[in-house]
């Protein structure tokens, strides 16, 4: 296994390509946007404006536009920029996944109140949802795949039924691995929320499992193109018209709007304040993540924040070995009781999605993997 020689991605990360100097295209993507002129920036900042004052016009509504908002730091920045930086009216949406942590919990209900919006919160029965937690881990590897699902699909609804065209979304795609160059100007479309949010899945796949029917899964039905079309909807992603920089919004919305991070730390991660709307996110979920491909959240955050220059190559090296493998018990046994599993089960379950790429038995019938602390010693040998 190779490893990216800026950051700690492994080359198996998804969608990531090396150059011919060993730096993965997240690393050089995230290069690109660090050089973006503040002259780009200001005709970035007024396209922007100018996409919102045609979605107004156009809005059936006396909402300018859709934010879809979990309550995390994202959504607080999301609705800062556009309701009170930029003086627009919009309208919050949130698939609702039910496995909130509290303090993710309070900052999504604090949101009407601090910003003076109004807020559609929109949840599926949690019978509905506990199915889709047991079949989508079975199916391919992803408890949340709902919620992946949710946050792209539910704000189209929303935005058809009440006529709203545009709808902000907060980072693009580029962000998690140089999938798109800055320059694309990337928009929502269903190809990508369904090749990547939703790993090739629908809701057709879920229908008959665990006797889940059609009727249980409206909200996971995307529009018709024609109604889509006849509404003007246009998904934009905040990141592309912004600078984007967690590190930066999180004490920003701590600071206005008294926004939380979680109390306690994570077993898996040394960020506190990602993934709120979700306990397993952080936990079970991103385990799989290393179950499948070696690698997990710890990486992911510090690569980030190697590239951004919160953290050093070596410093994200010691992170990646204290966090990457922990299994998270505290997590996994909550889980565990909310769908109906063993940890035998589950474990069972997980090891069939093991990539052969990474994944191998030694003797001892242990499954071990190459490390980037290998990949180190390795590269200093050969001088």
């Amino acid at each position: 296994m190779r490893y990216c020689n800026k950051c700690v991605y492994p080359e198996i990360a998804v969608n990531i390509i090396f150059d011919g100097d060993g730096i993965c295209s997240a690393c050089i993507s995230a290069q690109e946007y660090e050089e973006v002129s503040q002259e780009n920036w200001q005709q970035r900042k007024k396209k922007f404006i100018e996409l919102l004052e045609v979605g107004r016009k156009k809005s059936q509504c006396e909402y300018d536009c859709i934010i879809p908002v979990s309550g995390g730091k994202d959504s607080y920045f999301q609705t800062h920029m556009i309701k009170n930086e930029l003086g627009f009216n919009p309208l919050l949406v949130t698939y609702h996944g039910n496995n909130y942590l509290p303090e993710g919990q309070g900052n999504l209900d604090r949101m009407r109140e601090v910003f003076g919006v109004d807020h559609v919160i929109f949840g599926p029965s949690i019978e509905t949802i506990i199915k889709l937690n047991r079949v989508c881990y079975k199916m391919m590897g992803d408890m949340n795949w709902h919620n992946h699902a949710g946050i792209f699909i539910v704000p189209m609804i929303a935005s058809v039924k009440f006529g709203i065209p545009v709808i902000v979304w907060g980072e693009i795609a580029w962000d998690i691995a140089g999938m798109f160059s800055f320059e694309d100007h990337v928009f929502y479309s269903k190809r990508m929320v369904i090749e990547h949010n939703m790993r090739g899945f629908t809701y057709k796949d879920m229908i008959g499992q665990e006797g889940l029917e059609e009727k249980n899964l409206t909200w996971l039905k995307m529009p018709a193109d024609d109604e889509l079309i006849a509404n003007s909807s246009q998904g934009l992603f905040l990141g592309n018209y912004f600078p984007w920089n967690p590190n930066k919004h999180a004490p920003l919305m701590v600071e206005k709007y008294a926004w939380e991070k979680s109390r306690q730390p994570f077993e898996r991660t040394y960020r506190r304040f990602s993934n709120l709307d979700d306990m397993h996110e952080n936990g079970i979920h991103d385990y799989l993540k290393f179950i499948k491909f070696g690698y997990g959240r710890a990486s992911d955050h510090a690569s980030k924040d190697i590239r951004t220059g919160y953290l050093t190559r070596k410093e994200g090296i010691e992170m990646v070995r204290n966090y990457d493998h922990v299994k998270p018990m505290n997590d996994l046994n909550r889980w565990l009781n909310y769908v109906g599993l063993t940890e035998t089960e589950f474990d069972k379950i997980a090891d069939t999605f093991r990539d052969p790429r990474v994944w191998s038995k030694n003797k001892n019938d242990e499954w071990i993997k190459d490390n980037i602390w290998d990949y180190e010693q390795r590269k200093k040998d050969l001088g």
